[in-house]
């Protein structure tokens, strides 16, 4: 999300080096793996002290039946490979509007395979993170808008009755939604599968921030990132945070300089918690 690309074993290797504590990758990459080499990357996580992150997928729930159906059935191959590896978390985003379907239809849509999703990953021991689209400048592009806030994603969650089915709560949403670290402290520590960290750009009406011009965690003080995480910590959160800043400058550096500025901006973000939490 930092625009540096490296192998699975370099993944650690780099992980170690600037001192982050977890590596995110992804399902494809690890179900691609022998069983030596899986068995390499788990002794490596250990000896490293290293955790896997949230596996990212994208979720086809606008396919045809067959298709959706077929893609399940590689699910499964793909879930037990990341269950094998450690991985305990995936999650993916809402598209948060549709041209055709109104948004009880597409909320019907979500319920029933978002649901069969989830059934999946619980079978192999996944929690699955949900991500909401908050900012307005994506959910009114369409003609039917559709969730793009914390409440309306608990009721897409109660609907499906999955256990295992939580957040993956971007602190971009949360602040493109209007939320606040109240809104956080509704939740528990087993409904939140990740979390996105990053900052906003400074001078931008909230309603007129586009999502994939942001800020590295902390940068510019738009969002209450200590608030943020501060409510995060209350509610006792355990899981993996990454940076996900879609910082075109960013991207033009060199890895190393990118890692080092990416964990320098973690830590700043981190520093902020301690003022934000009674």
């Amino acid at each position: 999300m930092i625009g540096v690309r490296a192998s699975l074993m370099e993944a650690v290797r780099l992980a170690t080096q600037y001192g982050f504590e977890a590596v995110e990758l992804g399902l494809g990459e690890v179900a691609a793996l022998s069983d030596s080499a899986m068995s390499q990357l788990r002794d490596e996580l250990k000896a490293k002290g290293l955790e896997l992150g949230a596996g990212g997928i994208s979720v086809p729930v606008g396919r045809a039946q067959e298709q959706f159906t077929a893609w399940i059935s590689d699910l499964s191959k793909l879930a037990a490979a990341f269950q094998r590896a450690g991985g305990k978390r995936v999650v993916t985003w809402i598209a948060c509007a549709h041209d055709k379907l109104t948004y009880l239809q597409n909320f019907r849509l979500h319920v029933t395979r978002i649901g069969q999703v989830a059934a999946v990953l619980g079978d192999h021991g996944i929690s699955f993170g949900l991500e909401y689209v908050g900012p307005k400048t994506a959910w009114s592009r369409q003609r039917y808008p559709f969730i793009h806030t914390m409440q309306e994603t608990k009721e897409l969650i109660a609907e499906t009755g999955k256990r295992n089915l939580g957040f993956l709560l971007d602190s971009w949403h949360w602040y493109t939604a209007g939320e606040t670290p109240a809104d956080i402290l509704s939740l528990r520590n087993e409904e939140i599968v990740g979390v996105h960290l990053n900052d906003a750009p400074a001078g931008i009406p909230v309603d007129q921030q586009v999502d994939n011009r942001r800020a590295m965690p902390a940068a510019t003080g738009v969002i209450d990132v200590g608030g943020f995480l501060g409510a995060l910590q209350q509610v006792g959160y355990d899981g993996p945070v990454a940076a996900e800043p879609f910082d075109a400058e960013l991207r033009k550096l060199p890895p190393d300089q990118a890692l080092q500025r990416t964990m320098d901006a973690m830590r700043k973000a981190f520093a902020l918690t301690k003022s934000s939490v009674s």
